[in-house]
């Protein structure tokens, strides 16, 4: 079945410049505004990063940790810790730790990582897309670029592997090293996991450039599921509970043909 706007629907409220609502099944959009607009991806960068990772390594390898990040949000990882991949994994997706990021980047160099960041991109059609570094970070003379149709690809990805599917689904969790020195309790950034129902994840971004980011894993009472993409949004959360209450109102299907 394939999803449309009802007649004299009303257009949900949102500051977003951009967003792109889509049926996950068959992948039509509902809802769009600036769909193609490059703009600064913050922390839904983590998207990629986390499909790349999970493309290098085995959950299980041992990360030893050098002279980890500081900047913005992290999961407070200490230089020398061994840590397993997944639960760096967890620090991505969970807590948006950016010295998580960095860490798994590290093992093979961040500009080699950024290399895989971006023929992965290329390999899922995000035309409009360009990545600098693992987490994100906005950084001088080091362009990077998105867009909200090219984040629906991307965590259309995400979303057909169980495996990272679980991370971004996560509401909390506690992760430790492998010698059980170092415990780092883990918050899901995303304020609508837990909160309203059907809301199943999926990534948050944030930098004073990039404005509020957010990208939704949406499962409706009808049992359609869908990803909302809002980017430079005054009130990221806000925005995308308004086009979730929006969907169930508005949006119909048209039957499937049957024998």
């Amino acid at each position: 079945p394939v999803p449309f706007v009802k007649p004299g629907a009303p257009v949900p409220v949102y500051s977003a410049q951009a967003v792109y609502a889509i049926d996950l099944e068959s992948f039509t959009p509902v809802l769009q505004q600036n769909q193609n607009m490059r703009l600064l991806p913050a922390s839904t960068a983590k998207i990629i990063t986390a499909l790349v990772v999970f493309d290098m390594y085995k959950p299980d390898k041992i990360i030893t940790v050098k002279q980890p990040l500081i900047e913005g949000q992290v999961m407070g990882l200490v230089d020398g810790e061994k840590i397993t991949v997944e639960n760096l994994m967890y620090g991505i997706l969970v807590h948006s730790g950016n010295d998580a990021a960095y860490a798994l980047a590290q093992e093979i160099g961040v500009e080699e990582f950024a290399r895989r960041m971006n023929a992965k991109a290329q390999s899922l059609h995000m035309n409009n897309s360009l990545f600098s570094n693992p987490a994100g970070l906005d950084m001088a003379g080091k362009p990077q670029y998105t867009s909200a149709l090219d984040l629906s690809l991307a965590s259309r990805a995400l979303l057909k592997n169980p495996y990272l599917a679980k991370f971004v689904s996560t509401k909390e969790i506690t992760v430790s090293d492998e010698d059980f020195k170092y415990f780092h309790k883990l918050a899901n950034v995303n304020k609508l996991l837990g909160e309203v129902q059907g809301v199943g994840g999926l990534k948050t971004g944030y930098t004073l450039e990039a404005g509020e980011n957010l990208v939704s894993f949406y499962k409706a009472p009808t049992g359609h599921q869908y990803i909302i993409v809002v980017l430079k949004s005054l009130d990221r959360f806000q925005d995308s509970l308004n086009i979730i209450q929006w969907i169930p109102a508005y949006v119909d299907y048209t039957p499937v043909a049957t024998e």
